[in-house]
């Protein structure tokens, strides 16, 4: 898709974050406290990215999980913008930029924390 398609399917919050790699304020996504059990998805391209029994309170202030849904599902890439060095990370499907994971959890099995904006996200209940 191109920039024009992308801008007619996303909201202009889900566009500035997913294509232009914007962050949403800490502590506003509608995501940040659901609880419901089910998968996230890609805003954009409707992947399945993170699974609910993997999503944790970290007290970031965004929607934050210690593993994606499988392997393949993201993709990590180092990011240098705004004078800080981080990984980023993005929607494997359609490269939607989703948010940045850190190696700063110690209480998850797996000690990441994948720090995810609730604009690049669909949840889907498994109960709906």
């Amino acid at each position: 898709m191109d920039n024009k398609d992308w801008k007619n399917k996303l909201t202009p919050e889900q566009y500035r974050i997913l294509r232009e790699k914007g962050t949403e304020p800490a502590f506003s996504g509608a995501l940040l406290h659901e609880k419901g059990t089910g998968d996230y998805l890609c805003a954009a391209c409707g992947s399945l990215l993170f699974k609910s029994n993997t999503k944790f309170d970290s007290g970031s202030g965004w929607p934050s999980f210690n593993n994606p849904a499988n392997a393949k599902a993201v993709i990590l890439k180092e990011d240098r913008s705004h004078g800080m060095q981080r990984v980023e990370v993005s929607c494997a499907v359609c490269g939607g930029h989703l948010g940045h994971v850190f190696n700063d959890a110690p209480d998850q099995p797996t000690g990441m924390r994948f720090c995810i904006n609730s604009g690049a996200l669909n949840f889907k209940d498994q109960k709906k």
